[in-house]
C-alpha cells in the first residue's frame, strides 16, 4: 500500500499499484506453504506418533488463536472489498488459514484426551485440507486481477452511466483494468458528428466526470468522443486492420 500511493512517473504511468497486486501473490504462496507444512506435519505425527502434553492448555491457546485470527480474517476481508484490494482480502483469507492450523490443534487435543491418539494428525490433515479451499479463494481472486480480469457487471454498470449523459448518442467498445485496489476505464462515446471539437470534448468530460463518481473504485478514465456516424460511416474504419483478435468489451 505504501508503494502503491507513489507518484507515476515516466517509467510507471499508471503508478505503482501493482505492486499490491504482487504483494497479494506472495500471501498465496505463504498459504500453499502452511497448507504444505500442515499436511507434512500431521503425517509425520501419524507414522512417528509423540505424547501431548498438557493437552487442555494446548486446546485453550487453540481456541484463543482461532478467534484471534477469525476476528482478523474478517476485518481484512471486509476492509479489502470496501476498497476493492484483493491483496487484502487474500491477506485475511491467510488469516483465516492460520485459525484454521489453531481450530486443528483444538481437535486434536480434545481426541487425545478423549483417549484417540491419532486424532492429532488427523485433524491436522482435515485443516490441510480446508487450508488448501482458503488458497483456492485466494489464488484464483489474485491471479484473475494480475490478468486484468474485471466483473462484466462493471462494464453493464459504465455503459449505463454513461447512455444517461446529455449529448452522448451510443457508447462504443470499453476496457477496465484494477491496478491495486484502484481501477482505470478506457471508453468510447458516440456524439453527434455537426459538432464543433470543444463541444464533443465537453460531453467526453461530463461522461468521465459522471463515470468516476458512479463507478465504485474508478479512480481514472479516458474518454474518446467519436462522431456518431448518421450516414453509417465508420469512424474507425481506416483503422481496423490493426484491431486485435481480441476485440474490447462493447
Amino acid at each position: 500500500f505504501a508503494l502503491g500511493r507513489r507518484r507515476a512517473t515516466p517509467r510507471f504511468p499508471y503508478g505503482y499499484g501493482r505492486a499490491e497486486d504482487l504483494a497479494g501473490l506472495v500471501v498465496v504462496l505463504f498459504i500453499a506453504g502452511s497448507a504444505l507444512f500442515a499436511a507434512y506435519e500431521s503425517i509425520n505425527r501419524l507414522f512417528n506418533p509423540s505424547e501431548v502434553r498438557f493437552v487442555w492448555v494446548v486446546a485453550l491457546a487453540g481456541v484463543i488463536g482461532f478467534v484471534g485470527n477469525e476476528l482478523v480474517a474478517r476485518y481484512r476481508m471486509r476492509v479489502g472489498r470496501e476498497i476493492g484490494s484483493a491483496a487484502l482480502v487474500a491477506d485475511g483469507l491467510h488469516a483465516r488459514a492460520d485459525g484454521f492450523t489453531s481450530l486443528g490443534v483444538v481437535a486434536g487435543a480434545v481426541g487425545v484426551a478423549l483417549g484417540f491418539p491419532a486424532a492429532d494428525p488427523i485433524a491436522g490433515l482435515i485443516i490441510a485440507a480446508l487450508i488448501v479451499t482458503v488458497l483456492w479463494s485466494a489464488g484464483r481472486d489474485v491471479l484473475l486481477r494480475m490478468l486484468d480480469a474485471v466483473d462484466p457487471a462493471i462494464a453493464t454498470e459504465a455503459r449505463e452511466v454513461l447512455t444517461e449523459v446529455e449529448g452522448v448518442e451510443g457508447v462504443g467498445a470499453m476496457r477496465f483494468r484494477w491496478i491495486g485496489h484502484r481501477m482505470h476505464a478506457e471508453a468510447e462515446v458516440m456524439v453527434d458528428e455537426s459538432l464543433s471539437v470543444g463541444a464533443a470534448h465537453d460531453i467526453a468530460e461530463r461522461a468521465r466526470h459522471a463515470l468516476l463518481h458512479e463507478v465504485p473504485h474508478l479512480s481514472s478514465a479516458l474518454i474518446h468522443a467519436d462522431p456518431c456516424g448518421h450516414s453509417g460511416s465508420d469512424p474507425h474504419g481506416p483503422l481496423a486492420h490493426h484491431e486485435r483478435a481480441v476485440a474490447p468489451v462493447s
